[in-house]
């Protein structure tokens, strides 16, 4: 049947006006009937081979179709177009390429960031080392606050005070700590030799309770005098210290926006073309944040050097007070007012042992 459908069709004349178009052929529904059968059931195209030679040619000219290397192509039997078909290989293989395309744009966007940073670090140190060199030899200008930097020498001054202060007091209370152990360990030497010397059983006994009342008493110094050193020490090493970090993140604020600011004046004396002019636009954006970034911290130093002045004088007043009366007390033997002087700062003494936890807070 379709050997007579090819013939058929092959045979057909194709009848020419006298314009050279073609005319309209007749319609004819079995001829269509076959070719869409043919369509349709016709050989697989895998399974075919092209001939050369047309239709009755010799097997010469016969190409296996498998042989054709190139992209695998499809007919569409209503349009009887070749539409390529892309393969689930190449998919995967277009989806692999993209994700590796991402991560590498990634990471390259990455270190193009990092490495701006590090220019833009580069630059500011330069500059901040320059302006640093320029002042030392008295050829830089620096920007001065007479008054703020008084009170930052002042505070400086008073820290190194401050710190001998916290360090006596430390050597005080070790000493005295020796000091009462020393006197906890004569009256238990005592107690046991009034109770082994009948003859001097009252010189030793009364000496006993001398030197356990004096160890009591000591030891009601000791809060006292570690409630001193505990204050002293949050002032200085906490409080202070806090100040004087704000202090220094305000001085290199200075130092760079002195450095921004000679860059600046310099290349206003330069030339004035269209680079230099460029140049100075982003070295005035540059000043201007510098100079915002050094008035902010201008203001926190003076806003916390007010606040530790008032935050010192409270805290030392009260410490200054505690030790006076508590030293006063214990070397007049007035036990009644050291306890006195403990319960008026609500200074709270441990209870022999009570560094050890209990059994039931081991477990």
């Amino acid at each position: 049947m379709t050997d007579s459908i090819m013939s058929k069709a092959a045979t057909m004349e194709i009848p020419i006006n006298s314009n050279g178009d073609t005319g309209t052929l007749p319609e004819d529904d079995s001829l269509e009937q076959d070719l869409q059968q043919v369509m349709v059931s016709g050989p697989n195209l895998n399974e075919t081979s092209i001939v050369s030679g047309g239709y009755g040619g010799t097997a010469e000219g016969i190409i296996p179709t498998s042989s054709i290397k190139g992209p695998a192509v499809r007919y569409n039997a209503e349009f009887n177009k070749r539409i390529p078909v892309t393969g689930l290989g190449s998919n995967m293989h277009h989806s692999s390429s993209s994700s590796s395309m991402t991560a590498d744009e990634a990471t390259r966007g990455v270190a193009v960031e990092k490495l701006e940073t590090m220019k833009k670090w580069g630059l500011n140190t330069y500059k901040c080392t320059k302006q640093m060199i320029s002042e030392r030899f008295g050829r830089g200008s620096r920007t001065v606050d007479l008054e703020l930097e008084a009170q930052i020498e002042v505070l400086r001054d008073t820290k190194r005070k401050y710190e001998n202060v916290l360090r006596l007091a430390r050597a005080l209370t070790n000493h005295f700590y020796n000091m009462v152990q020393t006197q906890h360990a004569l009256g238990d030497t005592f107690a046991d030799l009034s109770q082994k010397s009948p003859e001097l059983r009252d010189e030793f006994g009364y000496n006993a309770e001398t030197q356990k009342l004096l160890c009591k008493n000591g030891e009601t110094l000791l809060g006292a005098i570690n409630f001193f050193v505990s204050s002293i020490n949050t002032l200085v090493n906490k409080t202070m210290e806090d100040t004087l970090m704000t202090i220094k993140m305000y001085e290199n604020a200075r130092l760079e926006f002195d450095a921004y600011r000679s860059d600046l004046e310099e290349l206003s004396l330069g030339p004035r073309d269209a680079v230099a002019m460029a140049r100075i636009d982003a070295a005035q954006q540059q000043y201007q944040v510098q100079k915002d970034k050094y008035e902010r911290l201008r203001s926190d130093v003076i806003i916390k050097l007010k606040f530790l002045e008032e935050n010192k004088v409270k805290v030392m007043h009260k410490q200054l007070l505690l030790f006076h009366n508590a030293i006063s007390a214990y070397f007049a033997g007035n036990q009644q007012q050291l306890e006195q002087t403990l319960k008026q700062f609500n200074i709270k003494l441990r209870p022999p042992g009570a560094d050890k936890p209990s059994w039931l807070e081991e477990q």
